[in-house]
């Protein structure tokens, strides 16, 4: 670990965590005619194109392509690997309120994994992972996770037609929908997060229908293989995407969330969501936008619920000066909860939120927000791109708290204070050193506002210094 921690700090700049990739099996009709990138979800990967000899040019490329069949190049076994270390420095966690010092720590994740591919339709994924936590003084579940599985599924890619495709996943995997806001693998923190699930999903350009249900997997921090999932927290839907309206995508999705434990500071008891998920996203003449808008209603225990939160990422690129750089802004808001002690809970849930959406530092929750974020970022050369950003935070409602990551209310902030929360400044530098290590820096300065400082807060300063290994 020391080593590794060494080369991060060394390097002192891995491809940002936000990038989503496609949550479906490729059916390739022929191997692939270059290497594969290495994917934050290693399962996507198609290494049938080293069935070619002149493409085995990486350390231990026997091991990333075992053929099983001298008659079919797409019937074969992969072996991977993933290690990724973390040194985080975080000056006042809960921005030091109730007594919270400051801490400093290595978190480390090890992720090993076996591919087994029949015939281009038959995939077999298992994956174990080992997540833990050095010298970090309070330990969550998404910190620390002792040799465990992390997934092992059955996967079946068809057509039904010439121009109907089924694609079938069964057991614990990983899902996360578009950049990742509300339903992700929580790529941030040291513990991704898993689903035991049935995934179907029926492709015929330009429309995919996706369907699945599932138990989230809930981790605990202390034995070994000791990670669970239960009727107690279900969740699961049906998607509908379209592919060419204008120049982007459109997706929409209904969705219930189920829990039997449920805690809000205004209510608890049986949690039963019912969501409508609609999002839009593309790229034209320079410029990028992802919008997407959730509404949430249901009940818990005997309070109906009704939220809401909507987020847009948008930007424009300047192709032609030097370096790129482009303009962003990023937009979001969240309900709260406008009145305690009423029938009505108004908190929105952000489901499983990514960890990183807003910055690693984790002092923002999507619940009861307003936020604004403009933000510049440059690419002096093709493998390193910089960038800097400032957050700007208000409550949606001062009746409700303010909530850090992942939905956590902070103490003595409901009902209490203005709307001001505090402003916030990042930045963040990504390199690729090669195909297989990337390394990156990030550094917050958080001011509170005086509603926080109020609540025994102070300002705070988030340090992570990141390197990862693919293989």
């Amino acid at each position: 670990m020391a080593s590794t921690l060494t080369v991060a700090l060394a390097c002192a700049a891995s491809a940002s965590a936000g990038a989503q990739e496609d949550d479906t099996i490729e059916t390739p009709a022929a191997p692939a005619a270059t290497r594969p990138a290495i994917k934050s979800n290693r399962w996507q990967e198609d290494w049938s194109a080293l069935a070619n000899p002149a493409l085995r040019t990486g350390p231990l490329d026997g091991l990333k392509y075992i053929p099983l069949d001298a008659t079919n190049s797409q019937t074969y076994l992969s072996l991977g690997l993933t290690l990724r270390e973390r040194f985080e420095d975080n000056e006042a966690p809960l921005f030091g309120i109730g007594g919270r010092k400051g801490d400093s720590y290595v978190i480390q994740r090890l992720q090993t994994h076996m591919d087994l591919r029949i015939d281009s339709h038959w995939q077999l994924f298992g994956q174990f992972e080992d997540a833990r936590a050095f010298d970090k003084t309070t330990l969550t579940p998404a910190d620390q996770n002792q040799a465990d599985l992390r997934q092992a599924f059955v996967a079946y890619s068809g057509d039904l037609t010439d121009d109907i495709t089924l694609k079938v996943r069964a057991g614990r995997q990983e899902m996360g929908f578009d950049r990742q806001r509300f339903v992700s693998t929580r790529d941030g923190p040291n513990v991704r997060q898993a689903f035991d699930a049935v995934w179907v999903n029926v492709e015929t350009a330009p429309w995919r229908i996706i369907s699945f249900w599932s138990h989230p997997v809930q981790y605990r921090t202390g034995e070994p293989f000791d990670d669970y999932s239960n009727t107690h927290l279900q969740y699961g839907g049906i998607r509908v995407e379209h592919a060419g309206v204008g120049p982007g995508e459109l997706s929409a999705y209904y969705s219930r969330y189920q829990n039997d434990t449920a805690k809000y500071l205004d209510a608890s008891g049986l949690e039963r969501r019912d969501i409508f998920d609609l999002r839009y996203a593309g790229a034209a003449a320079g410029f990028d936008w992802d919008v997407e808008g959730m509404a949430q209603w249901g009940s818990v225990g005997p309070k109906a619920v009704g939220s809401w939160a909507v987020g847009a990422l948008t930007g424009y690129t300047l192709t032609d000066i030097a370096w790129t750089p482009r303009l962003g802004l990023q937009a979001d808001a969240a309900s709260g909860d406008d009145r305690l002690g009423d029938g009505r809970l108004g908190t929105f849930n952000p489901l499983f939120p990514n960890g990183y959406y807003f910055a690693l530092a984790g002092y923002t929750g999507y619940a009861n927000l307003i936020h604004l974020k403009p933000s510049l970022t440059v690419k002096p050369i093709p493998k390193l791109s910089l960038m800097t950003a400032a957050g700007l935070l208000w409550r949606q409602t001062t009746a409700d708290a303010v909530y850090v990551q992942p939905s956590n209310a902070v103490p003595g902030t409901a009902g209490k204070g203005t709307p001001w929360t505090g402003v916030y400044g990042q930045l963040r530098a990504d390199y690729a050193v090669t195909a297989n290590l990337t390394t990156a820096v990030e550094a917050v300065h958080y001011a509170i506002g005086d509603t926080l400082r109020r609540a025994g807060g102070h300002d705070s300063d988030y340090l992570g210094i990141e390197v990862k290994l693919g293989w």
